[in-house]
């Protein structure tokens, strides 16, 4: 009896308390909602200090533009190997500790709260239970106030995971959409892990791959450097100095993810059929190999080859202006736009006729594309051309490791500097874009996973600004050695960017194209390039 008195007491207090119990709830849940707020201002601090790094990894990046235009590389190249020893993380990690530290103050109040609103329930309830039963033995007291207090605590909890009034509050996602061009420059598996990792951590903003077959532009752009360009030219990205908290006294509408550069691949068989032991170091040599291989004893083999099909965008940059490049020219801005050095831009040229003119090229030239030259390569049927480094791990898939080599592009022997263009994989925001804040969590989500991109390429030098080579590429001989030349080089900026290359590009191939096909010397031909190329730069400055 005594025991039914005390069961309908508490029946009748839970009964009169129901409006109590889901005052507390709403107080546990209004706690927890301050401490996640709070937690996403202290994200912000932790964020705004990060802010800091990447000031720094800006002008870690100027810097090492400087060095590697100075003579003081060999003093820069010392000191790198010294700071692989030292953890560039340190700065990042105590500042995420303070953020932990006050995210973890901020808890524990949250569980005093907690603590001293549930002491108080229970205090009432055993109040009621004592008047009703006294100090009575056969009453498992405590146990009863543990079932009470579990039902009084999860009330609320329970109530919002069947509510769909709560379920109506939950904050509306934003669904972005990521270039096709993303399963083409990294590869199917990559993307979609990416994708899966980014939706995971990031419920309010969901990422998708665009249709191909889809009239809606991206809102998140990647390409490479041909792309680049041509977005440029056409105002098609978002300005991003707003989110990196950096003034580089230019527009950034792009982060490289991903860099490479270009090399001379050879055949090691076939040069040593022909009598050499060691790839050409300059061009004369080069020309030398290939009359060999080109003089028929080899049936079906070119000694070299060029692919300067305009469908190809890549296609000057690898196979004309990389052996500009390597001879120590560059392109300096004039008044109107760029200039080419009359003299070593003709014995440029003549080089090039003496290719195509004496026959030691591969057919085709203006109409095959940089992946025919490869595989052709790759079947023997190339001695010697120029490709990226991001063919590297195609050719010893196909070829093998022992059947052929790389190394720099041969250079005149005048004793210039070795330079190189680096190309890049990158990462933009479409102007079109309604959600760019979203859009750039995204970019900077994907800019933290650089390491994980050049290990899966075997991106060589991959991130350009880093003085430490990935663990990919320490004991890998091939790798090892384009690490070597990355590091014997000077890099130059070239037309990555630039809104004009396309037209640079264009006149320069079509003025080739007459020279290879035209008694025209080399000389008026550099002349013929220089005058379209001040017409373009008229143009654009109207």
């Amino acid at each position: 009896m005594s025991l039914l008195v005390g069961l309908n007491i508490i029946n009748n207090y839970i009964k009169k308390s129901k409006k109590s119990i889901h005052r507390f709830g709403e107080n546990i849940r209004q706690i927890a909602l301050n401490i996640l707020h709070k937690l996403k201002k202290q994200v912000k601090l932790g964020l705004s200090r990060l802010a800091i790094f990447k000031r720094f990894d800006s002008f870690w990046i100027s810097f090492h533009k400087y060095i590697l235009k100075s003579n003081i590389k060999s003093v820069y190249i010392s000191i790198s190997r010294i700071l692989k020893q030292i953890p560039p993380v340190i700065g990042i990690f105590l500042g995420f500790i303070n953020s932990l530290k006050s995210a973890f103050v901020k808890m524990v109040r949250f569980f005093r709260q907690v603590y001293q609103s549930v002491r108080s329930i229970h205090q009432k309830f055993r109040e009621s239970i004592y008047r009703a039963f006294g100090n009575t033995p056969q009453i498992r007291i405590d146990l009863l106030i543990i079932i009470v207090l579990f039902f009084l605590i999860a009330s609320p909890f329970i109530a919002d995971v069947f509510s769909e009034k709560e379920r109506e509050i939950e904050v509306k996602q934003v669904i972005l959409f990521l270039s096709p061009r993303c399963e083409e420059l990294l590869g199917k598996e990559i993307t979609e892990k990416l994708l899966q990792e980014f939706n995971e951590l990031n419920g309010e903003v969901i990422i998708r791959l665009a249709d191909p077959l889809d009239e809606r532009e991206p809102d998140i752009l990647l390409f490479d450097d041909g792309e680049f360009s041509v977005f440029t030219a056409g105002s098609s990205l978002v300005e991003l100095s707003s989110f990196t908290n950096y003034d580089s006294g230019g527009q950034q509408l792009a982060i490289p993810l991903v860099s490479f550069m270009d090399f001379l691949f050879y055949n090691i068989d076939i040069l040593a059929a022909a009598g050499f032991d060691s790839p050409p170091k300059t061009r004369e040599e080069f020309l030398a190999y290939a009359r060999v291989v080109s003089d028929g004893r080899f049936p079906g083999v070119s000694g070299a080859a060029m692919s300067l099909n305009s469908g190809d965008s890549y296609s000057l940059s690898r196979d004309v202006f990389s052996w500009l490049w390597a001879a120590g020219s560059d392109f300096p801005s004039g008044g109107d736009g760029i200039v080419l050095n009359p003299r070593t831009a003709a014995n440029d040229i003549t080089f090039f006729g003496s290719l195509y003119r004496e026959g030691l090229l591969a057919t085709r030239v203006f109409e095959s594309t940089g992946e025919q030259r490869l595989e052709e390569f790759a079947q023997g049927r190339i001695a010697m051309m120029i490709a990226s480094s991001r063919a590297i791990p195609y050719l010893r898939q196909r070829m093998g490791d022992s059947a052929f080599g790389i190394t720099t592009i041969p250079d005149p022997a005048t004793g210039g500097r070795y330079n190189i263009n680096i190309s890049a994989i990158y990462a933009g925001i479409n102007i079109t874009c309604e959600y760019p804040d979203e859009a750039w969590r995204f970019l900077e989500f994907i800019t933290e996973k650089s390491s994980f991109l050049c290990s899966e390429l075997n991106a060589v030098p991959g991130i350009v600004t880093s003085i430490i080579p990935g663990d990919y590429i320490e004991g890998d001989p091939f790798y090892i050695k384009a690490w070597d030349i990355f590091e014997s080089a000077w890099i130059i900026d070239g037309f990555s960017g630039n809104p004009n290359a396309r037209e640079y590009e264009r006149s320069f191939l079509e003025e080739l194209r007459v020279f290879f096909t035209t008694s025209r010397t080399a000389q008026q031909t550099v002349t013929a390039i220089q005058q379209r190329w001040d017409e373009v730069g008229r143009d654009r400055s109207f």
